[in-house]
């Protein structure tokens, strides 16, 4: 006979088991909850590694910037006119040197055949000249005494036909005598015309010929005379006062025609010339206010030149110094120029962010109010300054954002200070 069992003892043995199962079933599920309830902590940037801008409004100054070096306004640059071997150095770069003073020396000895020759033409057709000047000198002495001696015989011609036609006259000498006389008289005033004619051709000739011989002994002359030059030439001068920038030679060493000697500036004269991105070149014009900073001092100046074609992604800019160069200014020195485009009033600006471009929209991190953490909230940037941007939309006055490179966190939007 079965005897039934007391649910109140069923529980009694079982009632612990099913109590521990019911409480931690409740506590998977509230863990469950509580999982579910948190988010994923941000990542943890170091504060100290970041830089920081604060949103302002007022007058923002609009300004590019570009690294360049000093340069002298005007550089002689002295060549080789002629191949010639180095002989001597006198200055070494670095050196102040007047117009007068003496470089270098070269030395060719072709070319000094050369001036020897020209100076041997030179006194040869000297020479020439005045053996030409004394022959055709003989010659017209020699013509004046055949007109001398024809002239006596002219003479004698004449008293001899005067007194022929006189003694016809009264009948003493034939018609035959008398027509002979004058026909010898007639033939000697012919002749004594030609011989007077060839006096003259003669004087015209020998000038003639002493003025061709001259212009020839001119230009001989003045090819001696470039000779010489040339020769003087190969003692190279600075040509102007100033600094020795540049001397790439040693003796011995030849230079061809053309060739750089060296390079002599003004110290005290230098412009900037700066390397400004093409992007941002675009608005520069002559005349705008620029400040150089050569490390030693900052130099105000103006733009002169601006180049109308970008080279390497660069516009090269000259900046001519109006203000007093600084100790220490040279040529080739580095220095960092900026240029002022305009003065844009009451504008919302902030300093520049890193990989910021004009005209963008981009996600900047700001710092919440609490300062523990920064947000990325989408800003839209106007133009663009040096060291500022405009911010035209996503930040307001007084916001702190980060100016630091945050690529590295573009895949999370807020970040932890530590």
């Amino acid at each position: 006979m079965d005897i039934p069992r007391s649910r109140r003892g069923w529980l009694a043995r079982h009632g612990g088991k099913l109590l521990a199962g019911l409480v931690v079933a409740g506590g998977l599920v509230m863990t469950t909850v509580a999982i579910g309830q948190l988010r994923a902590e941000p990542p943890t940037v170091t504060r100290a590694s970041l830089w920081f801008g604060t949103v302002e409004r007022g007058e923002m100054l609009r300004e590019v910037q570009g690294n360049g070096k000093l340069v002298p306004e005007h550089i002689q640059w002295i060549t080789a006119l002629s191949a010639a071997r180095v002989e001597h150095i006198f200055v070494r770069p670095g050196t102040e040197v007047a117009a007068d003073t003496v470089i270098l020396e070269l030395r060719n000895p072709e070319l000094e055949l050369q001036a020897l020759e020209a100076e041997r033409q030179v006194a040869a057709a000297r020479a020439e000249l005045a053996n030409i000047r004394a022959t055709m000198r003989g010659q017209k002495l020699q013509q004046e005494v055949a007109v001398t001696a024809l002239q006596i015989e002219q003479s004698t011609a004449q008293r001899k036909a005067a007194a022929n036609a006189e003694l016809g006259g009264r009948g003493y000498v034939s018609r035959d005598d008398e027509h002979a006389a004058q026909a010898q008289l007639e033939s000697i005033d012919r002749r004594m015309g030609l011989e007077a004619e060839r006096v003259a051709v003669l004087g015209d000739g020998l000038k003639q010929r002493i003025a061709a011989h001259a212009a020839q002994i001119d230009r001989l002359v003045a090819i001696a005379e470039f000779r010489r030059e040339q020769l003087a030439a190969l003692a190279i001068r600075a040509g102007v006062a100033g600094v020795l920038q540049e001397l790439p030679l040693e003796p011995g060493q030849w230079v061809q025609p053309g060739g750089l000697l060296a390079k002599v500036a003004r110290p005290d004269r230098l412009k900037a010339r700066l390397a400004i991105p093409e992007t941002l070149a675009k608005d520069v014009a002559i005349g705008q206010v620029a400040h150089v900073d050569t490390r030693n001092g900052i130099v105000d100046g103006e733009v002169v030149r601006v180049d109308p074609a970008a080279s390497g992604g660069t516009v090269t800019v000259d900046v001519a110094l109006t203000g007093a160069l600084p100790r220490g200014a040279r040529p080739d020195l580095n220095v960092v120029g900026r240029v002022e485009l305009e003065r844009l009033p009451e504008v919302v600006h902030v300093r520049r962010p890193a990989f910021v471009q004009p005209d963008a929209t981009m996600g900047l991190f700001v710092v919440d109010a609490d300062g523990a953490y920064a947000t990325r909230v989408p800003v839209q940037i106007g133009r663009l300054s040096a060291t500022t941007v405009e911010v035209v939309a996503g930040l307001s006055v007084g916001d702190r954002i980060i100016l630091s490179d945050m690529t590295q966190w573009d895949a999370t939007d807020r970040v932890k200070f530590e």
